[in-house]
């Protein structure tokens, strides 16, 4: 099933896809940063991944490649994961430098978002990110994601200490910037 927003659409993950990830996952700018430096992800290791993959009603996890709307290339991923139904997820994306500064990594995150609340019934919706990093915390923000958890000096990274930053955004939070949608959900 593809989700279409105004300047993406993300379209489950495809074995086409994998070497483009690798290359984004190695890249220390667009990865965020990483627990084992330098990073030596390959495309064996995805693939490996990939193929473990096993059908199931009960997902805990959604991985949808980005794909930009007017000439279909590729832009980047954009996934969920540590679904709880009817609960919580945490999301996270990466985007080619290509497309840095175009909108895409926010039309692809409001895409999920809406996907995420609309039609998984979410609570909550959590990501990860660092101080570092303020592309990322900009993006969040812009989505209203705010910092619910910071654990200082966690991350090192280019020679510095940075905090690690855990950021949410609740489903009462999503549907007052969204006033175009109307929750279908009672409240607890």
């Amino acid at each position: 099933m593809a989700l279409e927003g105004k300047l993406v659409i993300l379209r489950e993950q495809k074995r086409e896809d994998l070497q483009k990830l690798v290359d984004l996952r190695n890249d220390l700018e667009t990865q965020a940063w990483s627990v084992s430096l330098p990073p030596d992800f390959t495309l064996e290791m995805y693939q490996k991944r990939y193929e473990k993959r096993e059908f199931s009603f009960e997902r805990q996890d959604g991985q949808f490649t980005i794909l930009t709307k007017d000439t279909g290339e590729y832009a980047g991923l954009v996934s969920y994961t540590d679904l709880h139904p009817r609960f919580s997820a945490t999301i996270g994306i990466i985007v080619d430098k290509k497309y840095w500064g175009g909108g895409v990594a926010y039309d692809a995150q409001e895409v999920l978002l809406k996907f995420l609340y609309e039609e998984l019934g979410l609570r909550v919706v959590r990501l990860w990110t660092h101080s570092g990093n303020p592309r990322a915390v900009k993006l969040a923000q812009k989505s209203g994601f705010k910092v619910s958890l910071r654990m200082r000096e966690a991350i090192w990274k280019n020679g510095q200490l940075l905090d690690n930053l855990n950021m949410d955004l609740l489903r009462e939070e999503y549907y007052a910037l969204h006033p175009e949608l109307i929750d279908g959900l009672p409240e607890i």
